[in-house]
């Protein structure tokens, strides 16, 4: 391994172990029974899930990412810099419905973001048991939020280049915090690296064995541990003191043959590796199931703990589970029991994992050839589990509901289950089996607020064909009687261009899918050749649906779904496929309204924005206007240039709010400031007067404004002030500086309030930039920071061989430009006054 890969090593076990610390810090502070950190990764507006404690990381698969526009409380915490507290699951339903469709548990959560030298870097987030009013977690918020402050801190010193603090690999699952040690604790030792091993006499007691004789070196502990393999535990034990503990107890079998759980975690030492490792001895025996007497139950009783580890089974449980007790132990359970490794069984355990209710559900344990040979006779029969929480993991019970019947049907759709979990026997009669369809639900929550049909499309992207494994997706929207397609992923580059733009009299399953208004569904590539001979195929193999989008029986388009694999289609997965094709359409026909309506709703606004700016020789001017991105409404921010007298005007506000009233008050407002400026009124006068115009109109609305008047011949300038940010001036040298202009409260608040004027001297090649502050506001950082960034950049653009006027102001709205988002409109008027004496 080269010196740089070992420094980077070295620096991701370094973040671990901080992270890892944090977490439990945190799950202390706000009472949680569960914890996670997320951080940013390479990909941009992507967070990664880097730690999960107190949670097996394989049930929370679904989490493990998250990309910072969702509406997820994750999300939002790290894009908008805020904390967000979700007392109960009403709470979490009301604020983020796809969060509670997901997890639809009795449970509350906290969510804290990690922000270092102004650097966001990710969120804490802890869950814990429901509360019945949010004043009773407040203090637990506080402590929580000064533990995510002091890794905000921590992970600024990590973070040399402002980009080295990355999270792009699964999370690291750890065991929840413990005040104290282990109630199964047999026996414990020590390794210092740099020293030997030391051990308690109830490590001996439970080996077998004695001190005399131990050589006190790692190789001596893992042969006294284990007589199977130590090198295994060997590896283990370097592992951990590299930074990087195993995520469950390792299992290992003393010289007696007795099975026992070892756990080592990272005990302190020297700041950076190798850590010192600190482990204990398990007996499972003594977990939360009970002792032994729990081997004596007609049920079947098993345990499992907050990592998803079987921690005990009494023989009863391990000849239901039809796995020896030896190859349970020690293991995670859907490892040690397979056929319990399906989405609809994973949701009840997340259920009993998150949730302090007890959780009941059937299962059907695999008849013998169907690739999991069961012991005694239970083979083929229906299980009833049993699951109660409690703060060390589940308790499990599981008693036998009797054989199935013999015949077989498909199992009740479950959008979560692959065409290969899909045809499974019935249970019992009387028992039910529906699982819950929670990622229809989600879909659905999605695509209502999906406005454009760009966002409806990666909806459907992202919830529909991870819910039937589905890889390939086209969508085609109809117009004049043809097919054009709008998005597509997965397909070979230019796959579909031949089909872009085909009329409905083509003989094509996509159009006639929705000429005949009925989803058509191939279970393979040769069907689908067989039903349309001499169609181009894109691969060999696969299943495809194509399913017509009508919205109030109006034609809107076509979906396609592709699938890697050939595969069938259940009855229950035809309906839902269809009844989804229904909301995708309805919500593409509202996209598409929106689309006409934005359209008309910008045009208002172009038109009441300036084309042409008051020009004189003396003066160059440029303005920048750049409409929001989020939602239909249009904003109230608006430029002006206007004669006055013999000077210039120059004019910027911002009307609060958003959508036509706002827009028409800019209007009203922009009118008033020009007919004052015509007269050549005081920038005092302006300011009073259009104040007092705004509450006399009395729209609800308030506004910000900067007006100042300028003398092209002396640069004079005369300013006054409503609420609005402090413009910037770079003086010929190329320093920038924030003026510090006083001035009064916004417009439309106070009749009586005053407008202080400041004189100002606009030198000439000085520039003087007015915006609004949808330019200098971030999400996740103070306002100060913007218009510190957009000073510097002003600065920069005053060099030597600087732009002209106009491309400065490209260049000060560039990153705003290239933002997929701006939740807010954005204004910019940049003037540079000329020396009379310059001939140029």
């Amino acid at each position: 391994m080269s010196g740089s890969a070992e420094l980077a090593d070295r620096a991701l076990e370094s973040l671990a172990a901080l992270l890892s610390a944090a977490v439990a810090d945190a799950m202390r502070a706000a009472r949680g029974f569960a914890g996670g950190v997320y951080l940013r990764s390479s990909t941009p507006g992507l967070l990664r899930l880097a730690v999960l404690a107190g949670l097996p990381g394989k049930l929370f698969r679904p989490w493990w990412r998250m990309h910072m526009d969702r509406p997820f409380p994750v999300a939002d915490a790290h894009r908008l810099g805020v904390e967000v507290l979700l007392t109960d699951p009403t709470e979490t339903m009301r604020r983020y419905p796809q969060l509670a469709a997901g997890l639809p548990f009795q449970f509350g959560s906290l969510y804290v973001p990690v922000v270092g030298a102004a650097t966001p870097y990710g969120v804490l987030t802890v869950l814990r048991p429901p509360a019945s009013d949010a004043t009773e977690v407040l203090p637990d918020r506080d402590r929580m939020t000064a533990v995510a402050q002091e890794l905000g801190t921590a992970l600024a010193a990590l973070d040399k280049d402002r980009h080295g603090v990355l999270w792009d690999g699964e999370p690291m699952c750890t065991r929840p915090p413990v005040e104290g040690p282990s109630s199964r604790c047999a026996g414990g030792f020590t390794w210092d690296p740099d020293g030997s091993v030391m051990a308690d006499d109830a490590l001996w007691t439970l080996l077998g064995t004695s001190r005399e004789g131990f050589a006190g070196t790692p190789e001596a502990l893992a042969h006294a541990v284990t007589r199977e393999d130590p090198r295994l535990l060997l590896a283990a034990l370097r592992e951990t003191a590299a930074g990087r503990p195993p995520p469950h107890p390792l299992p290992v079998h003393t010289a007696d043959g007795a099975l026992r759980l070892l756990e080592l975690w990272i005990s302190g030492g020297a700041p950076v590796p190798p850590y010192r490792v600190s482990g204990v001895i398990v007996d499972p025996g003594l977990g939360p199931a009970g002792d032994c007497a729990a081997d004596l139950l007609p049920e079947g009783v098993f345990a499992v703990d907050r990592l998803g580890l079987i921690t005990y089974a009494n023989p009863r449980a391990a000849e239901l589970l039809g796995r020896p007790r030896t190859e349970l132990l020690g293991r995670p359970l859907w490892q040690a029991v397979p056929w319990l490794d399906r989405p609809a069984y994973e949701d009840h355990l997340r259920g009993a994992l998150i949730s302090p209710d007890p959780v009941q559900f059937q299962v059907r344990r695999p008849r013998a050839g169907e690739g999991e040979v069961p012991l005694g006779r239970t083979g083929g029969a229906w299980l009833a589990l049993s699951l109660y929480p409690g703060p060390g993991g589940l308790t499990c019970k599981i008693v036998s509901m009797g054989r199935a019947a013999d015949t077989t049907e498909p199992v009740p759709f479950d959008a979560s289950v692959t065409a290969e979990q899909t045809e499974v026997d019935e249970p019992v009669t009387g028992v039910p089996t529906t699982p819950p369809q929670y990622r229809p639900i989600v879909l659905a929550i999605a695509l209502s607020e999906a406005v454009t049909a760009r966002q409806v499309s990666e909806v459907v992207m992202r919830e529909l064909l991870p819910a039937f494994g589905g890889r390939r997706l086209a969508i085609y929207l109809l117009q004049d009687r043809r097919l054009y397609l709008a998005w597509e992923t997965g397909f070979p580059q230019g796959f579909l261009a031949p089909f872009d733009g085909v009329g409905l009299d083509a003989k094509l399953p996509g159009v006639e899918a929705l000429t005949g208004g009925r989803p058509l569904f191939f279970e393979s590539m040769q069907q689908l050749a067989a039903d349309y001979p001499g169609i181009p195929l894109d691969a060999k193999e696969g299943a495809r649906a194509f399913l017509p989008l009508i919205a109030s029986g109006r034609p809107v388009g076509s979906c396609i779904l592709g699938f890697d694999r050939s595969r069938g289609f259940s009855t229950e997965e035809r309906t839902v496929l269809t009844a989804l094709a229904g909301l995708i359409a309805q919500a593409l026909e509202r996209a598409r309204r929106y689309d006409n309506e934005a359209a008309l709703a910008r045009g208002l606004q172009e038109a009441l924005l300036p084309h042409r700016l008051s020009a004189h020789p003396l003066v160059k001017t440029a303005g920048r206007y750049l409409p929001g991105t989020l939602g239909m409404d249009v904003g109230g921010d608006w430029y002006d240039v206007v004669e006055a007298g013999d000077g210039l005007a120059l004019v910027i506000g911002d009307v609060q709010g958003h959508g036509v009233q706002a827009a028409a008050t800019m209007g009203q407002l922009r009118s008033a400031v020009r007919a004052f400026a015509l007269g050549d009124r005081s920038p005092d006068e302006v300011m009073s007067g259009t104040n007092r115009l705004l509450i006399d109109l009395d729209p609800g609305q308030f506004a910000s404004c900067c007006y100042i008047r300028v003398d092209p011949v002396t640069g004079i300038a005369r300013a006054a002030r409503a609420g609005h940010p402090q413009p910037l001036l770079r003086h010929p040298d190329s320093r920038t500086e924030v003026l510090d202009l006083p001035g009064g409260v916004v417009l439309g608040v106070d009749p009586q309030a005053r407008y202080p004027v400041t004189d100002l001297l606009l030198e000439p090649d000085a520039v003087l930039a007015l915006y609004t502050d949808g330019l200098v506001e971030r999400p996740g950082t103070d306002i100060d920071e913007g218009v510190e960034a957009l000073r510097a950049t002003l600065s920069r653009a005053g060099a030597p061989g600087s732009p002209s006027l106009s491309s400065a102001a490209d260049l000060l709205t560039a990153e705003a430009r290239q933002a997929t988002e701006r939740p807010d409109d954005i204004a910019l008027l940049l003037t540079k006054r000329r020396s009379p004496h310059d001939n140029r």
